[in-house]
């Protein structure tokens, strides 16, 4: 990676963090996704792995490019937004779908 060697040890430590804070996020949403039982169950802990484990990837992203840049770079930000916004609308659409098809084959839906 280029200009890496420049980086303060601050801010790669504070960058290894974020990142691995994000890492384990995705990584207990991917376990989640395995030890739950119901596809009901089993939609809430990926989803909520990826949208926290992308917000600390990209922070650890917008904190190594700003410094690497010497100035605030903020593209991360956008990339933030789409993740935020698109994940939960992918929950409900998938669960609307679960529901309707669940219905429509006669079987038990568990209510909330």
């Amino acid at each position: 990676m280029t200009g890496a060697a420049d980086l303060p040890a601050w801010a790669a430590l504070l960058t290894s963090f974020l990142v691995l804070l994000g890492a384990g996020f995705t990584l207990v949403g991917a376990i989640g996704l395995l030890r739950l039982k119901t596809f009901y169950e089993r939609m809430h802990a990926p989803t909520l792995g990826a949208t926290w484990g992308a917000g600390g990837i990209l922070l650890g992203s917008i904190v190594l490019f700003s410094v690497l840049q010497s100035r605030p770079v903020l593209h991360e930000a956008l990339i933030a937004v789409f993740v935020t916004v698109t994940t939960p609308v992918t929950l409900m659409l998938l669960a609307r779908a679960a529901v309707y098809r669940d219905r429509s084959e006669g079987a038990d839906i568990p209510r909330v």
